[in-house]
């Protein structure tokens, strides 16, 4: 067989043979996906990992789309492990070698973990096509539709709207085609996916807001132009979060004539449309524990002074923490020169850390 300049590495074909019966968000391993690999021949699609046969396609009649998904791919990991950064599960699991064969159990089962992880897929993917085709790097898109609605006195429509409905329609034929497979896993997990994605999709929509840029003489802003726009992804994820704070339990269970998820301790009311679920409990995280997908929280950074769930004493557990002392190198004492530079010098302080034990 001839080798190919672009071959990426035994592992990364591994996984992609491995990703057929695996989790619907293995398509995140295209994080990994080299810089130096350009997306712009169909048999590069079969050299992208994570994908399952329908991605596959997807890619081969689109290419021009791939490097917007494996964009899409790394800011769900990066964004993830941000918005938790002060919890003891901080979505480290998300970031698994891409030979792996599965991620872990916190995100394989059906946790409340696992549920913000398919909404924020879900909504980032479908939020960097959006975005993708304002700012030109997509030619099978453009700006989004001027609304229909009559701008007040003083405002006009105009500029680049971020393209949600193209963003929706590319985003989740990719994202859930994983659980249309009919060797996705069992029904329940599927329906919980395909409903928590859905939650992430509408968390966009509700993220989509009026942004407008001021005309007038000496900035008076007389004039308005003014275009619809999607807020930055770590307001998305911010707002998922509380959404997964307040996740509901559900269980599978008959209702009418098939099963459907309903809440296990108010099954009195069917699910609600903008609610995540989740099926099973998850750890407390305090502990390694690899069955259930736990890393624990030792030689995490706690917070001394906070009250928070970045406290030490609720980061740690109860265990306990060791201080450390770190030294910062900070621009300090900055003059603005006339005209136009700014000067600085460089000063050094202690500050004092402390992980748990």
């Amino acid at each position: 067989m001839r080798s190919s300049s672009h071959a990426l590495p035994l592992g990364v074909l591994t996984a992609l043979l491995l990703s057929q019966v695996c989790s619907g968000i293995k398509w995140l391993a295209l994080s990994h996906t080299p810089a130096s690999l350009h997306i712009n021949q169909t048999q590069h699609c079969k050299q992208l990992p994570g994908m399952v046969s329908s991605q596959a396609q997807l890619c081969r009649s689109n290419l021009e789309l791939m490097q917007t998904i494996i964009q899409a791919a790394r800011e769900v990991k990066k964004t993830c492990q941000k918005t938790f950064t002060d919890m003891r599960w901080n979505c480290s699991s998300i970031d698994i070698p891409v030979d792996a064969p599965k991620y872990r159990p916190d995100l394989d089962r059906g946790t409340r973990e696992a549920a913000f992880v398919y909404a924020l897929s879900a909504a980032t993917i479908s939020h960097t096509i959006a975005r993708a085709c304002t700012t030109g790097d997509l030619r099978l898109c453009s700006c989004g539709p001027i609304p229909a609605e009559i701008p007040e006195p003083g405002y006009r429509w105009g500029g680049c709207a971020d393209n949600l409905h193209y963003g929706l329609i590319m985003g989740s034929k990719f994202s859930d085609a994983p659980m249309k497979m009919k060797r996705s896993g069992s029904h329940a997990n599927k329906l919980m996916h395909l409903h928590n994605s859905e939650v992430g999709r509408q968390a966009l929509r509700d993220a989509l807001v009026m942004k407008c840029k001021c005309h007038g003489v000496s900035g008076s802003c007389s004039i308005r132009t003014c275009w619809r726009g999607l807020q930055d992804l770590r307001e998305i994820a911010m707002d998922l979060k509380t959404k997964y704070l307040s996740a509901t339990k559900v269980v599978h269970r008959p209702m009418g004539t098939r099963k459907q998820l309903v809440p296990k301790d108010i099954d009195i009311r069917p699910v609600r449309e903008n609610e995540l679920v989740y099926l099973q409990s998850s750890p407390d995280f305090c502990t390694k524990n690899e069955k259930q997908g736990s890393v624990g929280t030792q030689d995490r950074q706690c917070n001394k002074t906070s009250v928070g769930s970045d406290s030490c004493d609720l980061m740690c557990c109860g265990r306990g923490y060791n201080p450390y002392t770190e030294k910062l190198v900070e621009r300090c004492h900055c003059k603005y020169h006339w005209c136009c530079y700014v000067t600085c010098k460089k000063c050094e302080r202690i500050v004092e850390r402390y992980v748990c034990k």
